[in-house]
């Protein structure tokens, strides 16, 4: 079963932000104080979200990416995974962290059918690492890619959002580990995330700055096949590389033409786009007693929904929630 939207691009991921809480505050994402958090009963239980994700591949999602805030930060994620591992045509389960909180539970999640794992690493340093995240430590978050390699949650991708001033100095060392790990480092340009994080266009870094600074100092990048996900990276490599860089260009050669994915908020809305404010209501109507005809129908509103771009030249990000609400 296909799942297309008006403009006939197939929609097989779905992003699942189990909740709004995260144990950092990174400098990009959230306010130092953070956010207002969503009372718990305003939460979708884990029954309700595998039962929207149970309904969203009965239509035609394939991969499914856990996320939050940080998805560990809350409570039974493992349980989760489970649940969502049993649902027939289920093709790929992944999640999205930090790292700071993933070593206890690397074997436990890979047991329960997690595949693999994306990991935030903006930088190498510690008192930076710090800096950025302003509270956090990076051992912890080494620790945590380590414990996931050797739980087989692989292969493993390194997330760094680029900042000019604050750790573009760092690309190249970052781009290294592909030569030491079989790792796939994506640098990510930053966005205008909304009234919820500073954002100053000098700040600013485009990828095309950021394949020059690594190839100043270790050598060319050649486009190479990246690992399987369902991402917008662009990817390539370095001679005798063991892993992929990856270039994720939202800003400056955004992807939204190729875009294949929904967002489904902790709370329980439906978002067809992460820099839209639109949202399908999805909690209520099955609090409700919604029939499976009817949550099927939202669903397939939320794909009409879809827009053909993100806009952003003209409206900016999104204004009623902070990044960390909807999950990336």
């Amino acid at each position: 079963m296909a799942l297309l939207d008006r403009y006939q691009r197939p929609i097989t991921y779905l992003r699942v932000s189990v909740t709004d809480r995260c144990n950092l505050r990174c400098v990009y994402c959230m306010p130092a104080q953070g956010i207002r958090l969503r009372r718990h009963e305003e939460m979708l239980r884990y029954e309700e979200i595998e039962r929207v994700v149970r309904t969203a591949v009965g239509m035609g999602i394939r991969f499914v990416r856990l996320t939050g805030g940080e998805p560990l930060a809350r409570k039974g994620l493992t349980d989760l995974v489970a649940m969502l591992r049993a649902i027939p045509g289920l093709e790929e389960l992944t999640m999205t962290t930090n790292g700071t909180l993933l070593a206890p539970h690397a074997c436990a999640l890979a047991e329960a059918g997690l595949d693999r794992v994306n990991i935030s690493l903006d930088t190498l340093r510690p008192e930076r690492f710090r800096r950025i995240t302003r509270r956090g430590e990076l051992k912890e978050v080494l620790t945590g890619i380590e414990a996931a390699e050797e739980a087989g949650l692989g292969p493993i991708k390194l997330n760094m959002v680029i900042v000019r001033g604050l750790n573009d100095d760092e690309v190249a060392e970052l781009a290294r580990l592909t030569l030491e790990h079989p790792w796939h480092v994506r640098f990510i340009e930053p966005m205008p995330l909304g009234s919820h994080v500073l954002w100053e266009e000098d700040r600013y870094v485009p990828a095309s700055e950021v394949q020059q600074r690594i190839e100043a100092v270790l050598g060319p990048l050649s486009p190479a096949q990246g690992p399987r996900g369902n991402g917008p990276a662009r990817s390539f490599q370095l001679q005798d590389g063991l892993g992929t860089v990856g270039l994720i260009t939202p800003w400056s050669q955004h992807f939204c033409p190729s875009c294949n994915r929904l967002r489904l908020t902790a709370d329980g809305r439906l978002r067809p786009c992460l820099l839209s404010e639109v949202e399908v209501d999805l909690r209520g109507p099955m609090r409700d007693g919604a029939r499976e005809a009817e949550l099927q129908r939202l669903i397939q509103r939320a794909v009409e929904l879809k827009p053909i771009g993100h806009y952003l030249e003209e409206r900016g990000g999104p204004q009623g929630r902070a990044m960390s609400e909807i999950g990336g």
